[in-house]
């Protein structure tokens, strides 16, 4: 398959706008840039080329999405408009200025996701997938969930009566609830009462049926059965809404017990200031007013829905039942290599540094390393950085059980991992119990570096294997995540990696490190002089490219050496999938940038830059780093991150040939980012061939994984030739 004319593509005419390169015009505003970036992921629920029920899923996605940037981006925001900041983002907006602007595209965000979900639902039925409402249901059904209710519904829930000796419960962050105007016919006695849905019940009832699929929203159980509740009393009037809080989290700098005072933190997130309030469009003025009142709410932060409330639960109706409506199935390969030694991962890291690209090669090669580690005799010591991981992760069981053997286990936790503090303060618990050392790293760094260590005595000699990754720890999104997993026993990997770690433990900043650049000493100053090096590279006459794939970009010193190199004539190419704070393709500033995003099946979430260094990409003498970091401001200068250089000639070209080629050609998948900052969708005439990214990776195998069979047949999209 050729699709070099897709890699070597002339870059698109510049496009005369009236930007000054000297004023704050030439960044994208990062929160409107965001937003966009979830219009990306909505219109994938839109988009026929999707599998039905998958489309369901991308819609939760962006409702899930949105909740978060309220809980987080906009509540800040909102406390520096409140305080009377009117210091500008990199694009001259105050926080008031931005304020107003981002409330206006969430709103019509919302609306749309409430016409996707009626389209979705109606395309639902014609497949036998039914979500009903009360008014629909059967005398059948109405048996059934009377058990269902009194069984397992009515001993979770807590009615609420709302008056002087009842004053206004606390409804948490993301809290659900019912407000009910209710009257008792017997003597006209008025009632006001709340009615929260507790979350720990599925938001979905499934109903008994022949065939296909019935549901019954919660919301609407509970409604059916106000009589069992308040007994003597009828519904006068009703409505549902949901509650979002400030959900960012503040640390006294001075905290003796980290681990205590961030338990306490997180108590004080659940009583956050609220920040959004979403009501049903058709309640009752009396009881929208007294919600409003209770909460504190300004009509400002009032969303009516006109629709369904909570549109990140849809999830529950992904269906496994109905594979037909979902993305056909895939199994993550395991590499060719390690089978070639029997599953023994450090045989196989022996033979050649390895690249294994997640989740198309199986995460769980990333466990067997640790697993392996901890039940390997001649194994003396781990270290492991953990910034978020799973509940029951059975990398921190890999961890437990070695420090419980003897051998020597550090695991670096990080605290400070949003909405994951809790989970990582139950991990440390664990592994202090077990006996590993436990560390946490830096109080105004946050730990974000993917890093482990073993070492392993072989013979008279230790040796270290180390692995570099540019994701988390976490096996279950590792299934649906994009990222790269480096295995190397390299000795210079080895020393940088512990001098990282030694770094993070005993705060000894390592004054040189080989093959490694990390954040926040060294990460910047290095693509700061590569980027440079390859405006030099044009000014002299020699080719010159950059091509790089993160999710965002929006560092300003960054954006402005990338500006100044295709000022200079340097062809950059840029995979941004979510902020991108440049403006590519304006006349005498990015002419010579080009930026897409590709939202599909998977998430993309490697980081990958290579600098052509001399040479037209790809080439052998290219410049390739993998990276835990985007090249965002918090990134570069206030976390512990790394940017790893790849010396590996397989390796290499496995990153440049085959991943980044692939994600260079994209079309099926991807935006095209214009001027102004916005994104359209690619698209190829009629009856050409789009290229899939994500589709290529799941039929071809890594270069670096093949084993014996060697590298030589498996398909690159280009050569690597100098």
């Amino acid at each position: 398959m050729n699709i070099s004319n897709f890699l070597d593509a002339d870059f698109p005419p510049a496009a005369a706008c009236d930007i000054d390169p000297s004023t704050p015009a030439r960044f994208v505003n990062r929160e409107l840039s965001w937003l966009g970036f979830n219009w990306r992921v909505l219109e994938e629920a839109e988009n026929p080329r999707v599998p039905l029920l998958e489309r369901l899923r991308f819609l939760s996605i962006s409702a899930t999405n949105l909740d978060e940037f309220f809980s987080v981006r906009v509540a800040g925001l909102r406390e520096l408009a409140n305080a009377g900041n009117v210091t500008p983002a990199l694009d001259g907006l105050s926080p008031a200025e931005q304020l107003v602007l981002i409330d206006a595209d969430a709103r019509r965000l919302m609306a749309r996701q409430q016409t996707v979900f009626t389209a979705l639902q109606e395309e639902m039925a014609t497949q036998d997938i039914h979500l009903l409402t009360r008014d629909q249901l059967t005398k059948e059904d109405i048996s059934y969930l009377e058990d269902v209710f009194l069984e397992q519904v009515f001993p979770v829930l807590s009615p609420l009566a709302i008056d002087p000796a009842h004053p206004f419960p606390f409804i948490p962050n993301e809290g659900f609830a019912l407000a009910l105007q209710l009257e008792r016919p017997s003597d006209k006695r008025g009632l006001r009462a709340l009615l929260p849905v507790p979350a720990q019940i599925d938001r979905f009832i499934a109903l008994p049926t022949a065939q296909g699929n019935r549901f019954l929203p919660l919301e609407e159980l509970l409604l059916l059965h106000i009589g069992q509740l308040f007994p003597g009393y009828k519904v006068k009037g009703n409505c549902a809404f949901k509650v979002l809080r400030d959900s960012d989290l503040e640390v006294e700098d001075e905290a003796e017990d980290l681990v205590r005072e961030f338990e306490v933190a997180l108590k004080r997130r659940r009583r956050g200031e609220v920040v959004r309030l979403k009501i049903s469009a058709e309640a009752p003025a009396a009881l929208q007013t007294l919600i409003m009142s209770e909460l504190h709410v300004t009509s400002e932060a009032v969303v009516e829905v006109d629709g369904m409330i909570g549109i990140s639960d849809l999830s529950e109706l992904v269906l496994e039942s109905r594979p037909d409506l979902l993305w056909p199935s895939f199994s993550p390969r395991v590499p060719e290599r390690v089978q070639d030694h029997d599953g023994d991962m450090f045989a196989a890291i022996r033979q050649k540094d390895m690249l294994l690209h997640h989740p198309y090669e199986t995460f769980d090669m990333v466990v067997r390393f640790l697993q392996q580690a901890a039940r390997d005799p001649d194994v003396v010591a781990i270290k492991q950085t953990l910034y978020r991981t799973s509940k029951r992760s059975p990398i921190v069981e890999a961890l437990c059980e070695a420090a419980e053997d003897g051998k020597s286990v550090t695991a670096l936790v990080e605290l400070k991992a949003r909405f994951d503090e809790a989970a990582n303060i139950r991990q440390s618990r664990r592994l202090e119990r077990a006996g590993a050392h436990v560390v946490y790293g830096f109080l105004n760094y946050k730990t974000h570096a993917k890093i482990s260590t073993v070492v392993r005595r072989e013979g008279d000699k230790l040796v270290t294997y180390t692995h570099f990754g540019t994701g988390n720890y976490h096996p279950i999104t590792a299934r649906i995540y994009t990222d790269l997993s480096l295995f190397t026993c390299d000795a210079k990997l080895g020393r940088d990696a512990t001098k990282v770690f030694n770094y993070l433990s005993g705060y000894a900043q390592p004054e040189t490190l080989e093959n490694l650049a990390i954040s926040p000493l060294s990460l910047k100053q290095t693509l700061l002089d590569r980027i440079a090096a390859e405006a030099e590279n044009a000014r002299a006459g020699k080719p010159a490219m950059i091509w790089a794939k993160m999710n965002s970009l929006i560092e300003s010193d960054v954006i402005d050496a990338l500006y100044a190199a295709s000022q200079a004539g340097v062809k950059i190419s840029l995979v941004i999938r979510g902020i991108c704070g440049l403006r590519p393709g304006v006349k005498g500033l990015s002419e010579n940038i080009r930026v897409k995003s590709i939202v599909g099946r998977f998430l993309e979430h490697s980081r990958i830059v290579c600098f052509g260094n001399g040479s037209e990409l790809p080439s052998k003498k290219a410049k390739v780093y993998i990276s835990s970091a985007d090249w965002m401001g918090r990134n570069l200068n206030r976390r512990v991150e790394t940017l790893v250089e790849i010396k590996n000639a397989t390796v290499k070209a496995q990153i440049v040939g085959q991943v980044m080629a692939a994600n260079m050609a994209d079309v099926a998948q991807s935006w095209i980012m214009g001027p102004d900052g916005s994104f359209t969708r690619a698209t190829v005439a009629e009856g050409e061939f789009a290229f899939n990214c994500h589709r290529f990776f799941m039929e071809n195998p890594s270069l670096s994984g093949r084993g014996s069979a060697g590298a030589s047949d498996v398909p690159r999209l280009t050569h690597t030739d100098d």
